[in-house]
């Protein structure tokens, strides 16, 4: 019966898983600095949010601060241009943070693959417990329906407790790698629109000469849009090996996975609009999230993290996402 059930399926577990894009104007450059090419929006004052706006808060927020000291440094130790600062900056807090955080998520996601089993197990054996006691006690099936799911999610919360992996942990990576995303962003908006110096220099005249290629002026608009759309083809490309990965999705992952497919594309007219430095952060940070997802896929570094090996894992992952992506997008009549 039920206490019998409970007493042979209980153990002791914790937590599990799964970047508000808003970058409002600053004020203008000081006399004498040169206007950035921006539209009226992104160098606009913030009084019109009030002389405490939320995001003139944000913009002077110790985060904000804290990030533009690291560009700052960055920019000070390498002695490259903007563009190569930014980038060294992206790849070292990406690799020094959201890896080590990525790869703590998958070694939980895999865990909790690996219970399924059992899981599937105990909801066998406790649907037929409560057939039983609901026909010796005359229980409506409303009654043991919801005696069943009562149970059941006691029982997957002790599974979680005892191999220490709720799902919930896999969250971390975003509450850290978003708000990072966030106070980057907006430190690089603040140097272009000048409303940051520094020991009596001007970053924006700094940036406005940083850049390279077609882009050489970090305070303006990328007019060809290449850094534009390459931010949404990188982010396109993240979400298709998510999806690619994924067999027999749920209505709910089917779901986020088009949302997220529009967010993406969302973000190359966003991405137009604002300086070419925000822009270069937004690729850099995008080419790395695709590095750690594709590196993560490699047995090799997997095993190197400890990540417990299960059943959908596969030893030539590479070769089977080039055989789904052909199979998918090129040779599907």
């Amino acid at each position: 019966m039920l206490n019998r059930l409970g007493g042979r399926w209980l153990r002791a577990l914790p937590t599990l898983q799964l970047t508000a894009r808003g970058l409002p104007p600053v004020p203008g450059p000081p006399s004498g600095a040169k206007p950035p090419a921006l539209p009226v929006w992104a160098v606009a004052s913030v009084s019109s949010a009030g002389a405490g706006g939320w995001y003139e808060a944000l913009a002077a927020s110790a985060p904000v601060r804290g990030a533009e000291d690291v560009l700052l440094a960055a920019h000070a130790a390498t002695g490259l241009p903007w563009w190569g600062s930014i980038l060294v900056t992206t790849v070292a807090l990406r690799g020094a943070v959201t890896l080590p955080l990525a790869a703590y998520q998958h070694y939980i996601l895999a865990k909790v693959e690996n219970l399924q089993p059992e899981i599937k197990n105990i909801a066998r054996h406790l649907n037929q417990e409560v057939a039983v006691r609901a026909n010796q006690l005359g229980w409506s099936k409303r009654v043991a329906r919801l005696t069943y799911l009562k149970t059941m999610r006691r029982f997957v919360s002790e599974l979680y407790i005892r191999d220490n992996c709720h799902p919930f942990k896999a969250t971390v990576l975003v509450w850290i790698q978003l708000p990072m995303w966030i106070f980057m962003s907006v430190a690089l908006r603040n140097f272009s629109t000048g409303a940051t110096n520094s020991e009596g220099f001007s970053v924006q005249e700094q940036l406005a000469t940083g850049g390279v290629l077609w882009f050489p002026d970090l305070t303006a608009l990328d007019s060809t849009w290449i850094l534009p759309v390459s931010v949404g083809v990188v982010n396109l490309l993240i979400v298709e090996i998510f999806a690619l990965q994924k067999i027999g999705m749920s209505r709910f992952q089917t779901y986020i996975t088009y949302f997220v497919r529009v967010v993406s594309l969302l973000m190359i007219p966003i991405a137009a609009t604002v300086p070419s430095s925000i822009a270069l952060y937004w690729l850099c940070s995008s080419l790395m999230g695709l590095s750690q997802n594709l590196l993560l896929r490699s047995p090799g570094f997997r095993q190197l993290c400890r990540i417990p090996l299960t059943k959908s894992d596969s030893k030539t992952p590479y070769k089977d996402l080039v055989a789904a992506f052909h199979t998918k997008f090129i040779s599907r009549k």
